[in-house]
């Protein structure tokens, strides 16, 4: 069954501390072609029907997202997608 995903990031403006603490121990690491990183969350929705889109952004801007410092997109994502990401 269809999910949908919500993806949160802070607002390009806002500092990421912990984007740059992993940013920061990269090179530690061997990796040195990073030029930055950004931390968020990825919230999935499953709903006990049809994926509903509308509903799944008002969930995200009264609930999943500080509309103040975070932007969010909503994306549908079929079982394979998942399934990709997770590898």
């Amino acid at each position: 069954m269809p999910r949908v995903v919500v993806d949160v990031m802070l607002k390009p403006e806002i500092l990421d501390p912990q984007g740059q603490a992993v940013a920061n121990a990269l090179p530690r690491l061997g990796v040195n072609d990073v030029a930055s990183v950004r931390i968020g969350r990825r919230i999935e929705i499953e709903f006990t029907g049809e994926p509903d889109l509308d509903r799944a952004r008002e969930i995200a801007d009264k609930l999943l997202a500080n509309p103040v410092i975070e932007d969010f997109t909503v994306r549908l994502v079929e079982a394979d997608e998942r399934a990709e990401a997770r590898s």
